[in-house]
């Protein structure tokens, strides 16, 4: 794992893009405060600038480095959720300015992956996710369903569980405003 952990970090800082397991489905990721890295995930998805990408990082007490206010709620959400949950929150900072949404939010998952989390305890910033698919086609639960044009255009291919099959799904996704009205996007 650490060998693995090393090749990542490698790709990370040159501004480079993986293709590694998350503790939700598979993800392409780069570097949350690189805007080239992160121009370059939008241009392998196909996908619009305008529509955002979340961050993961390794512990929840990192996250007021990356948005302006905490909203109290959200440590209770993130304490008592019982599978993976992402929350966008508003007035994101210190992250690349395309990946911002237009409304100035940002989406932040606390990973529960061991290796996610490690690598990201490593690297010392947050990581992109966003699920390994050209934008509009069918979110891959496994690493085998990943098609051949994304693994061709990343930088490195993480090789740890590869060969898992255990079911995987997205996170649940819930909007967080400043004055700390939940809006729910995915359950």
């Amino acid at each position: 794992m650490q060998e693995e952990i090393k090749k990542m970090l490698d790709v990370l800082y040159s501004g480079g893009i993986i293709l590694y397991p998350t503790d939700t489905i598979w993800g392409i990721g780069c570097d949350a405060s690189n805007e080239k890295a992160v121009q370059k995930i939008y241009n392998l998805k196909k996908r619009a600038d305008s529509k955002s990408m979340l961050v993961l990082i390794d512990d929840a007490t990192r996250i007021p480095s990356y948005i302006d206010e905490m909203p109290e709620i959200a440590w209770d959400l993130i304490e008592l959720s019982e599978k993976p949950l992402t929350i966008i929150y508003p007035a994101a900072k210190n992250l690349a300015k395309n990946l911002i949404a237009e409304d100035g939010s940002i989406g932040i998952r606390v990973s529960r992956d061991e290796f996610t989390c490690e690598l990201i305890r490593r690297f010392k910033r947050p990581i992109v996710s966003t699920s390994a698919n050209i934008s509009g086609q069918k979110s891959p639960a496994f690493f085998d369903e990943i098609s051949d044009e994304i693994k061709s255009s990343v930088d490195y291919i993480v090789n740890y569980r590869q060969k898992d099959t255990s079911m995987a799904s997205p996170s649940s996704i819930i909007k967080l405003g400043v004055n700390g009205e939940i809006k729910i996007i995915r359950e």
